[in-house]
């Protein structure tokens, strides 16, 4: 197998269902833009749902290694939380709003793939998150990380619930917006809710949290 050929592949069919959505792109579509038959497709990839399969898991990857980024250049858990979010907002403006419901309806070993992998990475990252905080006081001392990021995960996971938030009523951004500024008053000291409204101003303000 060539792994050249694979990874551009991959990358391809990324774009296109970013770009169009995960029904609406066909393997012909894919064999299209890159200039290669259907057959070459056929022979790295098993059929479209083995295709979906290893994007999601090369998007996951790369999702892990911008998060990490992240986490260690923040200054603090508040500014931590707070660039995690504005990534988040960023990854959903860029993705069609059917993406997560059609991977939810259509390729369930995908979705459950990203649910296992992804939302257990991310509510790892979050627990870290809320001990870092409460150590800078700048989150409650009462607080337990296990259950607070369970929780977090929890309500990501209703956000993208098509039936819960039909795409026809509720707009993505706005619910993930809602959702993490429900989160952060939630947890913050009366420290950190004061730095927290300079961050709201100071951080790209533009795109406020």
């Amino acid at each position: 197998m060539n792994m050249e050929v694979k990874n551009q592949i991959l990358d391809t069919a990324e774009t296109l269902f970013r770009r169009y959505g995960l029904r609406s792109v066909t393997m012909d579509d894919i064999a299209r833009e890159l200039g290669i038959s259907k057959k070459t497709l056929y022979q790295h990839f098993a059929n479209k749902s083995d295709l979906v399969e290893q994007v999601i898991r090369q998007s996951i990857d790369c999702e892990r290694e911008l998060i990490e980024q992240t986490v260690q250049s923040a200054g603090n858990a508040l500014e931590e939380m707070v660039f995690l979010a504005r990534f988040v907002i960023r990854q959903l403006r860029e993705l069609p709003p059917t993406l997560m419901y059609d991977l939810q309806k259509y390729y369930r070993e995908a979705w459950n793939m990203l649910r296992e992998l992804h939302f257990g990475y991310i509510q790892q990252v979050i627990e870290n998150n809320l001990r870092r905080g409460m150590e800078e006081r700048i989150y409650r001392e009462d607080l337990e990380p296990a259950i607070i990021a369970r929780l977090y995960v929890a309500k990501v996971n209703n956000i993208v619930d098509e039936e819960l938030f039909p795409l026809s009523e509720y707009d993505r951004e706005t619910l993930f917006k809602q959702n993490i500024q429900y989160h952060i008053r939630g947890i913050v000291s009366p420290k950190g809710g004061r730095l927290f409204e300079k961050l709201q101003k100071k951080i790209l303000p533009e795109e406020p949290v």
